[in-house]
């Protein structure tokens, strides 16, 4: 349907574009400049202050430097300690945009008389996040429902942000190269652009639905199509509470939350290759049976058949001391050309990522170190690495990394004390590469999505 342009919320607003880039871009050059001269000059910058100041001057801006922010706190010394602590800090319930948006918005999709469509559709939104927010509204069937807006021309902003990005990432590695960024940015390129395409999103929250269709612990809301557009997308209203409200919960609730989360996850990994790609704390609530209800499907990573059998050969190759067969699954995951002392230096990383599943025995999932989860074993890799001449991080293992560290996280947050050792051994057992090629692949098919990229 053709809007007038000034009805449109993503007509690009020039005075925007330059605003928004030169905000990042001088924040960007400020950090260069410290960053050069802690190099050449010996000057001491003070990184936590400056970082708390990096973070004042790109916390209010909407857009995907929200989401990049929180992506690379949890991918192991992709910045300095300083700067992927205070980018962790980077909230994704922003102030939401005013009401005025939200007309714009809903005219450009449905049309000057939107509003007859509903029911009712609330003026407040109930959620705010990096790309968009979300109301609540009643069809004329009486259906509550979650109506998530996207913000406006969010692909500049994309665009924008990644190429400071890549700014970030080069002053970085001339600073330390100890790790490439290259797949990093690659990664996070096509991620971004993927979370912007709402027909997508719907189309991935019906695969997660199939996939988690026999899970009773596990809920995902149902599409409602003739009411999605390219830029909003509606699904069923799912009632629940936050996950942090229950962190003093009994221990037996607080297990059983847990263990419906590990399931809502790692089902789709191990059984179909597929794995959500956001374990941020907004994107999930507690229903009153402790079941749990799984949101935004914006970001949802497909691998490699094989790469999930690395993840599961480099269990066992840890388990058994087995050198050979952890080089064969670094190898399949994309790392190249590794020596013996990386291979070693990876097995730190590897061992403390997998040590929960590593011990047959009732355990917490591990210990926060100052503040970030995995950011001591983290910093003992980047001292090794940076010794040993630097390494490249494979594009898959991003959103892998991401995931692992996002849900132990929640896990720590839970207290939970789980054997974790059984489940993930139940989970994987009779595990088969080409079982999973089939399942993913037929998957993927009756959703009408590609393949691993």
């Amino acid at each position: 349907m053709k809007q007038k342009q000034e009805d449109n919320p993503d007509r690009p607003s020039m005075g925007g574009k330059i605003a928004r880039y030169g905000k990042v871009s001088t924040t960007m050059a400020g950090l260069a400049a410290r960053m050069a001269g802690e190099k050449y000059l010996g000057l001491k910058i003070g990184r936590e202050d400056h970082a708390q100041d990096l973070l004042a001057a790109l916390g209010h801006l909407k857009g995907p430097l929200m989401k990049i922010g929180q992506i690379l706190a949890t991918v192991p010394e992709a910045l300095p300690p300083e700067y992927a602590r205070a980018f962790q800090e980077l909230q994704s319930n922003a102030p939401p945009m005013g009401w005025p948006f939200v007309r714009r918005r809903m005219k450009a999709e449905w049309g000057a008389d939107w509003e007859s469509k509903f029911k009712s559709f609330e003026h407040e939104s109930v959620a705010a996040a990096s790309l968009g927010q979300v109301h609540k509204a009643v069809t004329h069937k009486g259906q509550d429902i979650a109506c998530k807006l996207q913000y406006p021309d969010m692909k500049t902003a994309i665009e924008t942000d990644l190429n400071q990005l890549k700014v970030i990432f080069s002053l970085y590695e001339k600073y330390d190269s100890t790790i490439s960024t290259q797949h990093i940015h690659t990664e996070l390129t096509a991620r971004l652009h993927e979370e912007l395409d709402y027909r997508r999103e719907s189309r991935h929250c019906k695969l997660y639905a199939h996939i988690l269709k026999d899970e009773p612990g596990v809920h995902v809301p149902e599409v409602i199509d003739d009411l999605s557009t390219d830029r909003l997308l509606c699904s069923t209203w799912m009632d629940g509470e936050k996950i942090l409200n229950f962190v003093d919960a009994p221990a037996e609730q607080r297990n059983k939350l847990a263990l419906n989360m590990f399931r809502a996850w790692y089902v789709p990994l191990y059984y179909y290759g597929i794995i959500h790609g956001d374990p941020h704390l907004g994107n999930y609530s507690v229903r009153e049976d402790d079941s749990i209800n799984l949101f935004d499907f914006g970001c949802v990573r497909v691998f490699r058949p094989e790469f999930v059998g690395g993840v599961i050969d480099l269990y066992h190759a840890l388990m058994t001391n087995d050198e050979s067969r952890a080089v064969h699954a670094y190898e399949t995951w994309g790392f190249d050309g590794l020596n013996k002392e990386q291979i070693e230096t990876l097995n730190i990383w590897a061992r403390f990522l997998y040590g929960p599943v590593m011990e047959d025995k009732v355990r917490t999932i591990g210990e926060v170190s100052g503040g970030v989860y995995g950011r001591e074993t983290a910093e003992e890799v980047h001292k090794r690495l940076q010794k040993l001449g630097g390494i490249t991080v494979p594009r898959e293992f991003v959103f892998m990394d991401r995931a692992a560290l996002g849900l132990g996280s929640v896990f720590l947050h839970l207290k939970a004390e789980i054997n974790w050792y059984r489940l993930f051994n139940e989970m994987i057992d009779g595990f088969s590469v080409e079982t999973l090629r089939q399942k993913q692949a037929e998957a993927l098919q009756m959703f009408d999505l590609p393949a691993a990229s």
